[in-house]
């Protein structure tokens, strides 16, 4: 193990919405940290490599008896630092014999803590200080259960209002627990909590850095491919952009890149592409023109799934043509990531149900006899930038908006036709173009244009207009696992929807989507 993996600290998933921002929150402080799903099997071998554990919040109740999730005796069979939030804390308390309790009135948003009892958690860590020496936290609180009985060996170390138990701790043990949640932004002093925990209770250095990962990831990836050849699926995003200078930097010209051009990019995205890699960073791209295969494939097509099956199995179809013609790889590479892995996993417990394919997931056609490389799956997206960036790619690259795998595909409902394509990549232009002017941007996490295929009336000069409409689609969101709609300015909605009516003469009406992630998904299919 090298000394980037020396120390980590594992987060227990309960089913908490908040449990990948825990993971990335203890990330920043320089860590490693590994998500589990709390039914998984947890053995003394992973234990003894942790430095601490955390436990996450979730939707349960442990007031349910034998149906509520429980935490694996084993991880207190160990001398190891733990942490637990929201349903974490009751777990704990209901583990060691105190008692919880559903509470008559819930506590969601804003509360204010008052510190009670001395810990090492919370020690120096306040938000306010009264006349008399009293410390408060500003927190953010979403429960309905709470503890009303602290476990024997257990003091009471914060409190609110309406939850007289808001955080207690086992210094002796080292086990401490929050009702609120410090992972959150709300939460002021959050990230000082948690370094508390993850630096000074854990005694983890900070060695989880752009600049170590990228030479772990070269000497690993320079041990596993030796002197055969790589082939990478390019598809011009952030993932595999930067899995493509990473892999330069590692293997040089042993690596060949495929850039399929399905007919479903954005505007001018090939000619970009191929400029980017090929003729400024002198990496080896076969550009794969493909738009007639993959049209026809799509054609009559309309079901959502469908298409994104019938566009991923036309890709490696496509890719593997190519990678024939290169001829001597002995490996492919993918721009796989660590939500890509967590969300893998689940599928395969058959605890999460399939909102929509991930064609880079699930593993290779049989056929292919290649094996994978995958130097991305250990981190999350804004870590990829990071990395990104260390590497020399460029901001506007590296920061640009995610882009679906099948492409515009996905972004007509419907059926998919070259018209609509052409349309569509116009009008996203516009939309973007205009983002990028007025600064929203880089305020949204994902904006773009939808086609939908449904004709309006309207009217141009003197004339009446019977054409298609489109839709604007734009989203803030940390974790792309919920999102709400950005609240771009009106002006600035008006500007665009003028733009794409007036410079297109084929659409003729323009709306936005206002709807919340969930119940909507992000993308429309």
């Amino acid at each position: 193990m090298s000394n980037l993996f020396s120390q980590k600290i594992i987060i227990l998933d309960f089913g908490s919405q908040y449990t990948q921002l825990i993971a990335r929150r203890v990330r920043e402080l320089g860590v490693y940290s590994e998500i589990k799903a709390w039914d998984a099997r947890i053995d003394a071998s992973l234990i003894s490599d942790a430095s601490g554990i955390i436990f996450s919040g979730g939707p349960e109740s442990v007031t349910d008896g034998a149906n509520a999730p429980k935490i694996p005796e084993i991880l207190f069979s160990y001398k190891i630092p733990i942490l637990g939030i929201c349903y974490g804390m009751q777990a704990i308390a209901k583990f060691f014999g105190g008692e919880v309790q559903s509470s008559s009135k819930r506590e969601f948003g804003y509360a204010r803590l008052k510190k009670v009892n001395e810990s090492l958690l919370l020690e120096g860590v306040a938000d306010h200080r009264s006349e008399g020496n009293e410390e408060f936290l500003d927190v953010w609180m979403s429960h309905g259960d709470k503890v009303v009985r602290i476990p024997e060996g257990f003091s009471c170390i914060a409190s609110t209002k309406s939850c007289p138990i808001a955080a207690f701790s086992n210094e002796q043990k080292s086990i401490y627990g929050l009702q609120f949640h410090p992972e959150v932004t709300h939460t002021k002093q959050g990230s000082s909590i948690l370094k508390r925990f993850v630096r000074d209770i854990c005694e983890c250095d900070e060695v989880w850095t752009s600049d170590a990962i990228i030479e772990d990831q070269i000497n690993r990836v320079r041990e596993l491919v030796g002197a055969e050849s790589v082939l990478l699926g390019l598809s011009g995003g952030v993932d595999s952009s930067v899995v493509a200078a990473l892999l330069n930097k590692a293997i040089g010209n042993k690596l060949t890149c495929v850039f399929v051009d399905n007919g479903l990019l954005r505007k001018d995205e090939g000619d970009m592409v191929m400029q980017m890699f090929a003729d400024n960073m002198g990496i080896k791209v076969v550009r794969a023109n493909a738009q007639e295969e993959f049209l026809e494939a799509l054609e009559g097509v309309k079901d959502p799934e469908k298409k994104r099956k019938i566009i991923g199995q036309t890709f490696i179809e496509v890719f593997e043509r190519e990678s024939k013609n290169i001829g001597d790889i002995e490996f492919l590479a993918q721009g796989t990531i660590y939500p890509d892995v967590i969300e893998s996993a689940g599928a395969e417990t058959g605890k999460a149900h399939v909102i929509k394919s991930h064609h880079n997931v699930g593993g290779l056609p049989s056929e292919m006899k290649l094996r994978l490389v995958e130097p991305l799956k250990e981190l999350f997206k804004d870590e990829v930038r990071k990395i990104g960036l260390t590497l020399g790619l460029p901001k506007q690259m590296v920061f640009r908006h995610p882009f679906p795998g099948p492409g515009l595909g996905v972004r007509i409902l419907g059926e998919v036709k070259k018209e609509y394509a052409d349309i569509l990549r116009e009008a996203d232009a516009i939309f973007i173009e205009e983002l990028h002017r007025s600064g929203w941007y880089e305020k949204t996490s994902q904006a773009f244009a939808v086609f939908l295929p449904v004709k309006s009336v309207g009217v141009v000069g003197d004339a009446r207009r019977y054409e298609w409409v489109i839709a604007l689609r734009a989203v803030e969101t940390i974790d792309f696992m919920t999102a709400r709609s950005a609240p771009l300015p009106h002006d600035l909605l008006e500007t665009v929807s003028n733009r794409i009516i007036n410079e297109i003469s084929e659409v003729s009406r323009v709306t936005y989507d206002i709807s919340s992630k969930p119940p909507s998904t992000i993308e429309w299919e």
